[in-house]
């Protein structure tokens, strides 16, 4: 009898303890929670990048070293610690500028020929074919060359004196009536362009080495070609104050 009583606590006592059980459910269902909430939730890249900055060499949790940041169209080597913060400068000034634009724009009754958007590459003005050129052509009008002129003034602060910028010329898909200088979209597209480039630099003296242009024809729509008020949409020029990591003319 001894024996067997001896045996059954020897037993009982063999393996983990019962709520060692109970809290592994536990646990596993808290793991399975914050996992979930991490799947509905969405992180701010930028944010995030400079918060992990901010540790580099600050504390001594994370090497100072330099980083490599992807995104959609880039890969950049980050060996600057700052970089960050000049990102979000940037911002700030670019959205001051977009300010700036919009109420000179609505002082004048231009907002609904020409609107101010950000965008991945950088703050775009953007131009209704009809208010720098008439249909078909690529001669600047007078008016045109009135806003441009005030245009310039602002592409010339000093938060934007070194940035670049680009010229982009596009049509809709009505094809354009052949002639000698433009036989095609493309050829009306670029000319388009490179008017307004040449106006602001050889008229206006704003610096040469800021600019390229880019002509698209009918092929980077921004509306279905569709009805009349959707190919008015894709007639137009943009004016693309590109941001720092979009700038390929020159590296900071």
């Amino acid at each position: 009898m001894s024996r067997r009583k001896q045996s059954n606590q020897t037993g009982s006592q063999s393996g983990a303890p019962a709520w060692m059980t109970t809290f592994a459910d536990m646990t596993t269902l808290l793991l399975c929670f914050f996992v979930l909430l991490f799947s509905f939730s969405t992180i701010d890249v930028q944010k995030f990048q400079a918060l992990i900055q901010s540790f580099q060499g600050s504390i001594g949790i994370l090497d100072s070293a330099g980083v490599l940041i992807e995104t959609d169209d880039f890969a950049t080597d980050i060996t600057d610690d700052n970089l960050s913060m000049r990102q979000m400068q940037e911002m700030e000034d670019f959205v001051k500028l977009q300010g700036i634009l919009e109420e000179y724009l609505e002082s004048y009754d231009l907002e609904s020929d020409v609107f101010v958007t950000q965008e991945s590459a950088g703050l775009v003005l953007r131009f209704k074919d009809n208010v720098l050129f008439d249909s078909g052509k690529a001669e600047l009008k007078p008016r045109s060359k009135e806003i441009l002129s005030d245009i310039s003034v602002f592409l010339q602060n000093p938060e934007f004196i070194k940035k670049s910028i680009r010229i982009e010329g596009h049509t809709d898909t009505v094809k354009v009536i052949p002639n000698l200088l433009y036989p095609t979209n493309w050829e009306l597209s670029t000319g388009r362009a490179s008017n307004v480039t040449r106006y602001l630099i050889e008229e206006l003296g704003l610096a040469p080495e800021r600019f390229s242009i880019a002509g698209y024809g009918e092929y980077h729509p921004v509306a279905p070609n569709d009805t009349a008020e959707n190919k008015s949409k894709n007639r137009r020029v943009d004016i693309v104050v590109l941001r720092s990591t979009y700038d390929h003319l020159k590296s900071d």
